[in-house]
């Protein structure tokens, strides 16, 4: 018997409780994305290593090892001084999916990176084995498992993303093959400071990686790395935003209304570890304009005649329906909770 939707929401929401024993759902289920080309990623922060299984990748496909190293080279901590201290290789090791010959076999790929630098003393060998650190997930993680992975956060920490970016490589090489789409991202803005002069047609994954900011207008870049500066020294930190381009999105793409690309979109993004806010096109600050200013007006491309639009305030989605543009859209990542201040936390055995 099916059940009614109202209680399957509710089963998938339920979690352990020290008031209410009727029953409890404790199983973790949200560790996949995805339905024709699926990710599962898997692994603690401080465990054996971390890693993703990829299933739907068409078979045929040359891959190498490189393409997927590049983006984790990108990712990878350790690369300047306002990222994490931690010192990790982050090499990939590809377990399936392919033959001998580099190409994938339409099975599932399973990628590994092995934890080298993980100091699990850290955080065993002190109070922090029964503290609950602000803002991070120790108290929800105990609220719902009754037992949490102590060391680095476990399945909180941002090392989970390694498994996203290595099946993100492969992914953007399907879409670059079978639609010429590039994906691209980059630091907007940092507190108030934002990027001012980015050409969203035509800038590069070379002009982000220009500054250890990734921001691709110089100029505001140095104005973000100085106030990062300051906040960092001072032993606190920040947040940001960053805006994510996907060039040559054909029209047609998103199936509404539960489907939509933007809500796809914003469960993928809002499922990253520290992501608070999600925006497609102007987002909120669309908010702010009339409904003639905020429009975007359309036209035929004398070239291609293609339906065009003027502007592209909508990020390339009109009705959950990708419409042929750039497809647009920011997220929000709140200031990083670990900080060199004293904070008031609580004992979990004082609960």
């Amino acid at each position: 018997m099916r059940l009614p939707l109202a209680f399957a929401a509710l089963l998938g929401a339920a979690s352990p409780s020290a008031s209410v024993s009727a029953f409890t759902l404790t199983m973790g289920t949200g560790n996949s994305f995805g339905r024709i080309f699926r990710i599962s990623t898997w692994g603690e922060s401080h465990g054996g290593g971390v890693g993703v299984v990829l299933d739907g990748c068409p078979p045929r496909i040359p891959l190498t090892y490189e393409e997927i190293q590049t983006d984790l080279d990108r990712r990878r901590p350790g690369q300047s001084r306002i990222t994490t201290p931690r010192n990790e290789a982050d090499s990939v090791e590809i377990l399936s999916g392919l033959n001998p010959q580099g190409v994938t076999l339409g099975t599932p790929i399973a990628m590994l990176v092995r934890n080298k630098d993980q100091r699990s003393g850290d955080y065993l060998e002190n109070d922090m084995s029964v503290a609950y650190r602000p803002s991070h997930a120790d108290a929800t993680y105990d609220a719902k498992y009754g037992v949490r992975a102590i060391a680095g956060g476990g399945r909180s920490s941002a090392r989970e993303t390694i498994g996203r970016v290595a099946a993100g490589a492969i992914a953007r090489k399907v879409l670059k093959m079978y639609n010429g789409i590039e994906v691209l991202a980059y630091v907007s803005k940092v507190q108030e400071i934002a990027a001012e002069d980015v050409d969203e047609d035509n800038f590069t994954t070379e002009d982000v990686d220009s500054n250890i900011v990734r921001c691709p207008d110089g100029p505001s870049a140095e104005r973000m790395l100085e106030r990062i500066d300051v906040i960092r020294k001072s032993g606190n930190s920040i947040g940001g935003v960053v805006t994510c381009v996907a060039r040559n999105v054909p029209a047609g793409w998103g199936s509404p209304v539960f489907d939509k690309l933007e809500a796809e979109l914003a469960k993928a993004c809002m499922s990253i570890p520290a992501a608070k806010g999600f925006e497609s096109g102007d987002g909120f600050a669309g908010t702010l304009l009339t409904g003639k200013e905020h429009n975007d007006e359309f036209y035929v491309d004398p070239e291609t005649g293609a339906t065009r639009t003027v502007t592209n305030r909508s990020g390339g989605i009109q009705g959950g329906i990708s419409n042929g543009e750039n497809v647009v859209v920011h997220v929000a990542f709140k200031p990083t909770s670990t900080i060199a201040k004293a904070q008031v936390r609580m004992d979990a055995c004082a609960r």
